[in-house]
């Protein structure tokens, strides 16, 4: 590597964090093609010290997604393949038996990485899947008694098939809940999915050269300058007004939870900051509203037959509620 593409660790303010998010998602872009938004959505999930949750068909690059942004960031990669006869210590680890100083040792799973894709989570039994949700929720996990603290940063890339059930375990909703965005790549068009055909033959093999710039150092710094972006107190309020709307939406059973309005802040913090601002504008809490309360939304079941989901009731509440006046106008937000 050169100097320009030495892992980033010193700190960093938050309009320095749209430099650090163009870098890394140029990377991760020569992997996945034409899908800069939705990147920018899962990064975005990433500044924010989140878990993201890729729902989509296969063989649209939830996988390389993950394993690009790992590259891309520096953080140590693992993957775990949810399958029904996964048991919690095959993700968490276990303690092993040595005979030669007769004390057991601890091994430990693949939830010990920086970066953990959780291939096909809902494929695995309610125990495997608690196990994983605590090390989302706690950044540690208990085996046998003892508590184990993770690396830090920790996040976890989930990714589940949205239209194949049998065979499944459904994520209940306080799991669900956990995962601060879903999102998913969809298709790509007819020229992005040419130009995944032309690279490919052009490199003339499959993998994808992804060059670190940054690492866990740089990472946590981009993350604490986040921390400092300012979010205007009528924003907070929107974002408020747009959780509690969908609590009271006809076709809702059940609407987000606070936490869902404290992932709208967290989320269009690190937006703007990836935009290059220091201040959340409603635009941004707009822009992740989707990918933020959709999946803490349950529909009435009496609706499964008509076109009622959760985005759909996130589309009618950002058109009902009232948008704040931009802050912008007032030269960026109040502290």
């Amino acid at each position: 590597m050169n100097d320009a593409d030495q892992p980033t660790t010193q700190a960093v303010e938050p309009a320095q964090v749209a430099v650090f998010a163009e870098r890394v998602l140029d990377e991760v872009g020569r992997a996945v093609v034409g899908k800069r938004e939705v990147l920018s959505l899962v990064l975005a999930g990433i500044l924010a010290k989140g878990h993201v949750l890729l729902e989509d068909f296969p063989g649209l690059g939830k996988t390389l997604a993950a394993r690009s942004f790992a590259g891309a960031l520096g953080l140590e990669f693992s993957r775990a393949q949810f399958t029904p006869d996964l048991l919690p210590a095959d993700l968490t680890g276990s303690y092993v038996y040595d005979q030669r100083r007769a004390e057991f040792d601890f091994r430990p799973g693949p939830v010990f990485a920086g970066l953990l894709l959780a291939d096909e989570v809902n494929r695995t039994p309610p125990k495997t899947q608690a196990a994983l949700l605590e090390a989302m929720q706690e950044g540690q996990v208990t085996v046998e008694g003892r508590t184990h603290q993770l690396p830090s940063p920790f996040h976890v890339l989930a990714t589940a098939n949205p239209v194949e059930y049998e065979g499944t375990y459904p994520l209940p909703e306080a799991q669900l809940d956990r995962f601060l965005l879903r999102v998913g790549f969809g298709y790509p068009t007819a020229g992005e999915e040419h130009d995944v055909l032309r690279r490919r033959l052009d490199r003339q093999r499959e993998e994808v050269d992804i060059a670190q710039v940054s690492d866990a150092a740089g990472l946590s710094s981009a993350q604490a300058a986040v921390e400092r972006v300012v979010v205007d107190e009528s924003v907070a309020r929107y974002c408020v007004d747009l959780a509690a709307a969908t609590r009271s939406h006809p076709d809702v059973l059940t609407g987000a939870s606070p936490r869902g309005s404290l992932g709208l802040v967290l989320t269009a913090r690190a937006w703007a900051a990836i935009r290059g601002r220091d201040f959340v504008v409603p635009e941004d809490v707009k822009v992740v509203a989707r990918a933020v309360l959709a999946h803490r939304i349950t529909v009435r079941p009496d609706l499964w037959m008509t076109e009622a989901s959760g985005s759909r009731v996130v589309d009618s509440v950002l058109a009902s509620v009232e948008t704040p006046r931009t802050l912008e106008a007032h030269g960026g937000g109040h502290r």
